[in-house]
């Protein structure tokens, strides 16, 4: 296949010119965010069995369910996937619908800051109730 029947033949001239066109990244984020719906089925299914488990519980029953290393890992597991899914998906709809470069630029950068420290929160939060400070 020669040059000309490849994908740069498909663009303009211009765009070939200023390096215009695909930036490699929509593949790897088109999977991530698969792979996050994946995992969060699971990991919500357990959640919310946990949680209706808990209900009837008191204090002390929710503690000691804290106290297993396993349900912190799904848990710590749970949150990390909740907000990496979630901020994939705001970042596409935001390229999608902000067109003002100046504006999409501050709310993605807005919107990384925001994921982590809610993210943050959540981690410290959980391994306090763990490490039982």
């Amino acid at each position: 296949m020669s040059k000309e029947g490849s994908s740069t033949a498909l663009r303009s001239t211009l765009g070939r010119v200023r390096g215009l066109g695909s930036a490699k990244a929509g593949t790897h984020h088109w999977w991530m965010q698969r792979l996050t719906a994946i995992a969060l089925v699971p990991l919500t299914l357990w959640f919310v069995i946990a949680i209706v488990g808990l209900a009837a519980g008191d204090y002390a029953t929710a503690i000691a369910w804290f106290a297993s290393p396993l349900n912190v890992a799904l848990l710590l597991a749970l949150v990390l996937a909740v907000f990496y899914h979630a901020q994939l998906g705001m970042r596409v709809i935001i390229e999608d619908y902000v067109h003002a470069a100046w504006l999409k630029t501050t709310t993605l950068v807005l919107l990384n800051f925001v994921m982590i420290l809610l993210a943050l929160a959540a981690v410290s939060a959980a391994l306090k109730v763990w490490f039982g400070a």
